[in-house]
């Protein structure tokens, strides 16, 4: 098919390498535009944009598709469909409507439910234990368009935020190539049930409660690993949390009960296993242990 691609994140990137390599004749490929990044605040395009351009395509990153000269732009380019995937902007019906197929999109998560913009994070957050992908055929409202073809997986106890990214961005790869290559689309409208929303992850929301049950801070801890990670004090340093496990033990929320990181919760007790200090890498409990002495008895903020 003649394609235009439309992505920003990393999560998009394997999806344009997985059409491109499928043999679609890619047009032009839409992402964000270059944001500041790191101490300098130098611009920085999106993972997207570095793809596409390594590759050669045409780019644009208008700031809105609203603009009635990028609207014109997209109607030139006489494409079959238009692929869309964490692009980051709502498109207006004229968009929609200007493709010969009309648009559709990667979505990561089984639809109705986790609709917006972090449905892999608040999926492992919820506790769900199955997650998976869906392409729809995108319509003027938020994730609510008919449901194309849908692929699910599991949620295991280990999962994070950035394993499950990786397997679902490769699932997805595959299950729009498939999608694309019937040539015509026929979807399934979602159900009025169930429906779910993904807010955009709060940086207010990764500091941990330690009144929590341990089942529930653990899933926060994956669900925010390893960005922007779940985090605690321990003697007043603020240190990330990466991985941990619940285990059954008890004692006021936030102490320490052993001389291996056990923190009791609200109900139950977690093992920190992966912690991560302000300006290092992540660490295992022994080698965070060997730099920093946690006592039993102190209690965690």
């Amino acid at each position: 098919m003649r394609l235009a691609f439309m992505g920003t994140p990393d999560f998009a990137v394997s999806v344009l390498t997985a059409l491109a390599d499928a043999g679609h004749e890619i047009v032009c490929v839409y992402s964000q535009p270059p944001r500041p990044a790191g101490r300098g605040k130098a611009l920085r395009p999106s993972p997207v944009q570095a793809a596409a351009e390594a590759r050669g395509y045409t780019v644009a990153t208008p700031e809105t598709f609203r603009d009635p000269a990028v609207l014109a732009d997209f109607a030139a380019l006489k494409i079959d469909a238009a692929a869309v995937v964490a692009y980051g902007q709502i498109l207006p019906q004229a968009a929609l409507d200007a493709p010969r197929l009309g648009c559709i999109n990667l979505h990561a998560s089984l639809l109705p439910r986790w609709r917006g913009a972090a449905p892999i994070q608040r999926a492992i957050m919820a506790g769900d234990v199955q997650t998976g992908v869906c392409v729809m055929q995108m319509d003027a409202g938020l994730d609510t368009g008919p449901v194309l073809a849908h692929q699910t997986t599991p949620i295991g106890p280990e999962d994070t935020a950035a394993t499950l990214h990786d397997r679902l961005a490769k699932i997805g790869a595959a299950l729009l190539v498939k999608t694309l290559a019937a040539g015509t689309f026929s979807g399934t409208p979602q159900a009025d049930t169930g429906v779910t929303y993904a807010a955009k992850i709060d940086k207010a929301e990764a500091r941990i409660d330690w009144n929590c049950s341990a089942t529930e801070l653990d899933a926060h801890i994956r669900g925010l690993s390893p960005f922007p990670g779940a985090w605690c004090e321990i003697a007043s340093e603020r240190v990330k949390l990466l991985m941990a496990r619940p285990e059954a033990s008890s004692g006021k929320a936030g102490e320490v009960l052993d001389d291996r990181l056990l923190v009791a919760c609200g109900f139950g007790a977690l093992r920190l296993i992966t912690l991560q200090r302000a300006g290092k890498g992540p660490m295992d409990t022994e080698t965070f242990l060997r730099g920093f002495a946690v006592p039993r008895g102190i209690r965690l903020g």
